[in-house]
């Protein structure tokens, strides 16, 4: 049954399966280059981008991504529908990946209290996505932070948030960096309000940017640790690189 509220400090000897899929999209690519690498530690949940770690999806390059998230869905196998098409085409489902829902909501409120990578190729991604099993045009997103690791540090953080129309003809791409005197690497929270005619994007509880703009169909939550590596070189010595999610509170309305 999907909870209508999340509360999660992260502080039980694993992931709540009942909530979250260590899987980042799993229906796009196979399940080992879907699969997080993850530990539970006295800060929380540390998401991990490891020297042996395979790309997500060859076709996408060498983007590595480590991701938890509150739901699944996608069409058959062969077929193009599924939650985030991130690419205009060639996207097809390439695992079989069943509705679920841990935690889902057309209206609510998200905060998420984490600590982003300070390393220059790392971003630590928030975002609710459109599930799209309603139908191809309810997949916006309420980009709730976004902070990659050469735009944050002790002199100053940018935190990109907003909302992104990818295939939702209602909705325009309206994205914003936001320059804030904040260290990412450190804790931090970042939310969303949403609901009826009005979205309010928050780091620590106070407004950073709003949209007028209208999400009314049900969204899943993502955090994801990215890494945009220029080739296909590793250094053992630099991994693993990582982030902490510290909490998560969510109800939907």
């Amino acid at each position: 049954m999907t909870r209508a509220r999340i509360d999660e400090t992260f502080t039980a000897p694993a992931l709540d399966p009942d909530l979250w899929v260590p899987h980042y999209l799993p229906h796009w690519t196979i399940p080992k280059r879907s699969a997080a690498r993850y530990d539970l530690d006295e800060h929380g949940l540390r998401l991990r981008v490891d020297a042996d770690q395979p790309a997500w999806r060859e076709a996408d390059g060498q983007m590595r991504v480590s991701n938890v998230q509150t739901a699944t869905w996608a069409g058959p196998v062969g077929g193009t529908a599924g939650t985030h098409r991130h690419r205009p085409d060639g996207l097809v489902v390439v695992t079989g990946t069943p509705t679920w829902k841990g935690w889902v909501a057309d209206a609510g409120e998200v905060v998420v209290r984490a600590s982003a990578s300070p390393d220059p190729t790392c971003m630590l991604g928030i975002w609710l996505v459109g599930v799209d099993d309603s139908g191809p045009d309810d997949s916006g997103e309420l980009c709730i932070a976004e902070l990659f690791g050469d735009r944050i540090g002790p002199g100053g953080s940018t935190v990109r948030v907003g909302v992104k129309a990818h295939h939702d003809p209602r909705l325009v791409d309206e994205v914003t960096d936001v320059d804030l005197p904040i260290d990412a690497t450190q804790p931090h929270e970042y939310g969303v309000r949403w609901g009826g005619e009005r979205v309010e994007f928050t780091v620590d509880g106070a407004v950073v940017a709003t949209s007028a703009q209208r999400i009314d169909y049900e969204q899943q939550l993502m955090i994801d640790l990215f890494e945009f590596p220029a080739d296909e070189r590793r250094d053992p010595a630099a991994y693993p690189k990582t982030a902490h999610v510290h909490a998560v509170r969510a109800v939907s309305r």
